[in-house]
């Protein structure tokens, strides 16, 4: 199986007079495992649709190594897919559920056998073939729905929300199993969720969107260290926002005088001077408490307003100046010392830690 290259361009789709998909276009390459990520409502689930030929766009096209399927129907499409509730027939066996497409496919008997085997094996169910899905644990369900989306060896798989029904601990396993099987049949793969752990774990380049539009594409490094707006910084991964004045813009870095009347230099970002008001993303888990405050270029006193105990990690919330509120995460150690709510701290990160949105 290879993977194939997939091209959207200014793919638009309404209903009523809601625009779900806005002009979107994208470029996905051979073998690459792409993720639509965003809150629902957002046109992810409704752009995977058109790429599969359950919805007609409006307007736009969808090329697969570049031949135009925009209006080819579902079946001829040679698109896999994977739903979130599996949709197996449940009249079925295993055997017969993955052969269907092969089935619809007329593909000779012998041939259809071998390739079910085939399958089975693939997603480690070999020998489990006879049973009925009810008999199936949920893991083992979705196995399924991944064997027969796979038999027909399609281009390109597509996958909504495919693990949304199982527990946590299954879930984080079955994404690692998903993305060595990508990465060993060099499948191209555009995934739906709303999961940022998911999608930062499984994908080669995210697309964040929000209200039909991608906000950002990036590698999931890129995007978690370099989110381009508040929107995108604050939906992946977790951001403290702090807002200020740029009161000098050097080469090196500007320094934001923020509302609390506190200091803070940060990296430079074109097309911003002084005098802007802007908003400063910082993740939790880059700042830190009485740590040597004075080797960081930004420092800043606060109190200890609430602790959040979740065994690898501990969340202080804590208050600078009067109103502002911020969140931070620290890595628990046998040596780090106990705080309490209440207790004054100085806080402190490096320039390159902050950044403007």
């Amino acid at each position: 199986m290879a993977g194939a290259s997939l091209d959207i361009a200014e793919l638009t789709r309404y209903f009523g007079q809601v625009k779900a998909v806005d002009g979107l276009s994208l470029s996905i390459k051979a073998g690459e495992f792409l993720t639509l990520l965003g809150p629902s409502g957002c046109g992810k689930t409704t752009t995977l649709m058109m790429i599969a030929g359950f919805v007609i766009p409006h307007g736009g096209s969808i090329h697969v190594d570049r031949e135009d399927i925009t209006l080819v129907p579902p079946n001829k499409r040679d698109v896999g897919m994977v739903f979130q509730n599996y949709a197996l027939f449940p009249h079925m066996t295993i055997q017969q559920n993955i052969a269907f497409p092969l089935k619809m496919r007329k593909i000779p008997k012998d041939i259809i056998e071998r390739e079910v085997g085939g399958a089975l094996e693939l997603v480690r169910l070999s020998g489990l073939g006879g049973r009925l899905p009810s008999q199936m644990s949920g893991g083992q369900q979705q196995r399924v729905a991944l064997a027969r989306a796979l038999v027909f060896k399609p281009r390109i798989l597509l996958m909504d929300e495919p693990l949304g029904a199982l527990d946590k601990k299954l879930r984080e396993h079955m994404q690692l199993e998903l993305k060595h099987l990508q990465k060993t049949l060099n499948m191209t793969v555009v995934y739906v969720t709303h999961d940022q752990g998911e999608a930062l774990t499984m994908s080669d380049r995210i697309a964040v969107m929000d209200k039909g539009k991608i906000e950002q594409l990036d590698s999931p490094r890129l995007l978690y260290e370099n989110p381009v707006n508040r929107f995108v910084a604050d939906f992946l991964g977790e951001s403290n926002f702090l807002e200020g004045e740029v009161i000098e813009s050097g080469k090196s870095y500007f320094t934001v005088l923020s509302r609390d009347r506190s200091l803070f230099k940060v990296p430079p970002r074109q097309g911003v001077m002084n005098g802007d008001q802007v908003c400063l993303a910082i993740r939790p888990e880059r700042v830190q408490i009485n740590d040597s405050p004075g080797k960081f270029p930004n420092v800043v006193d606060a109190a200890i307003e609430e602790i959040v105990y979740s065994g690898e990690l501990t969340k202080y919330i804590v208050r600078i100046g009067k109103e502002q509120l911020i969140t931070i995460k620290q890595a628990n150690r046998a040596s780090q010392g106990v705080l309490n709510v209440g207790e004054k701290v100085r806080l402190g990160w490096d320039i390159e830690d902050v950044r403007i949105v």
